[in-house]
């Protein structure tokens, strides 16, 4: 195999790939990329066998041929070399030789028939979304999966296509993050759980632009999305999720609305005053005409009031501050409601349409401060 591509596509195109090499395994080809130059273009793959990846990269293919490399010391040699035309050189033997300008690289290949391609997946009746919309979607409900594998289903994204509409659904036990947006095309019902890492590593490949469309494909086991010339294939998580629907209410005993640029200030000044690891949480008192904020702590105090509009009740109610930071970093309006019952019922942060909602169990103040 002989290949001509210039630092820049082979760059990007193996940091593409890279998120989908594993890096705690027994197995060591799947620490390995698959360069692939057999057909009319140079074609780079790793796979992990939950998650895989594959993108095309611009290049001369000067003579055809296909091998595995170490993907760790192929992207560190290659982000390295100067900004020029690289070349590799691979043959029966299995020796890789990188040239840049005046930079000689010799590595060991691997067979590539030890490599495991993308899994075959059925490509019917894709779904199209831009690629704006769908990053936006993911960042705004990501950060209330669950973190640990102690519940796999807490661990991924209920994602829900009924006719137009898109539902992104995740929860960590603490809170709920849905986000619904609508789509040009109307489609059949479908319905999966997508792993959180998968979408995490989504959304830092993908290009994001507004006018470029990314193409769902559901199945039972898989799900693929393709844009540019990037194909990611990540396998889904089994079971049932939950009935969110029967979590959800549109009772209330107090409605507020506030500057969400002054509430979330607000909220980040407090947590100057919160060690890492102290779960102290924010006390919130609503009044008519003004909330006041207010924490204390073993570092300190500190309380501050903002004006709000508020219907119903006076309340006092405490949350874990990170749980209000984290869902109104995520929320583009100016203002933002909030609905409460009592200290003891969740709290609901949505707009009139219900595209966002944002669920928040409350925290035991009397007993936490």
């Amino acid at each position: 195999m002989k290949l001509s591509i210039s630092k820049s596509n082979l760059l990007k195109g193996v940091q593409i790939v890279s998120k989908a090499v594993s890096n705690k395994t027994t197995m060591s080809i799947l620490e390995c990329i698959l360069i692939d130059a057999r057909g009319d273009s140079i074609r780079l793959v790793a796979n992990d066998m939950d998650l895989g990846i594959e993108t095309f990269v611009e290049g001369t293919i000067i003579e055809k041929g296909v091998i595995a490399i170490e993907c760790k010391v192929f992207s560190e040699i290659v982000r390295k070399l100067p900004d020029s035309m690289i070349h590799i050189n691979s043959d029966d033997s299995l020796k890789f030789v990188i040239t840049c300008e005046n930079s000689v690289f010799n590595i060991m290949g691997r067979n590539w028939e030890e490599f495991t391609d993308l899994p075959s997946v059925d490509r019917m009746d894709g779904i199209e979304i831009s690629q704006f919309a769908l990053k936006e979607v993911i960042r705004q409900t990501i950060f209330s999966i669950m973190e640990n594998d102690t519940n796999k289903i807490m661990g991924g994204e209920f994602f829900e296509i009924n006719d137009n509409c898109l539902r992104v659904v995740s929860l960590d036990g603490h809170r709920i993050s849905i986000r619904k947006i609508y789509m040009k095309n109307s489609y059949g019902y479908k319905k999966c759980i997508v792993p959180g890492k998968s979408l995490n590593d989504l959304i830092k490949i993908i290009g994001g632009e507004a006018d470029k469309d990314v193409i769902i494909y559901i199945t039972d086991k898989f799900i693929v999305f393709e844009f540019d010339n990037t194909v990611f294939v990540s396998r889904l998580i089994e079971g049932e999720y939950f009935k969110i629907d029967q979590m959800l209410s549109t009772d209330y005993e107090t409605k507020f609305t506030i500057n969400k640029k002054e509430f979330l200030d607000c909220i980040d000044r407090a947590t100057l005053l919160v060690k890492e690891g102290d779960k102290k949480p924010v006390i919130i008192s609503v009044n008519d005409g003004f909330l006041e904020l207010k924490i204390n702590s073993v570092v300190g105090s500190m309380n501050e009031s903002i004006d709000i509009r508020k219907e119903g009740k006076d309340i006092m109610i405490g949350f874990n501050p990170k749980f209000l930071i984290d869902a109104l970093r995520v929320i583009d309006e100016e203002e933002v409601d909030l609905y409460m019952v009592n200290p003891k019922s969740p709290c609901f942060i949505r707009d009139e349409e219900q595209n966002y909602i944002y669920l928040i169990l409350p925290v035991n103040f009397t007993a936490a401060s």
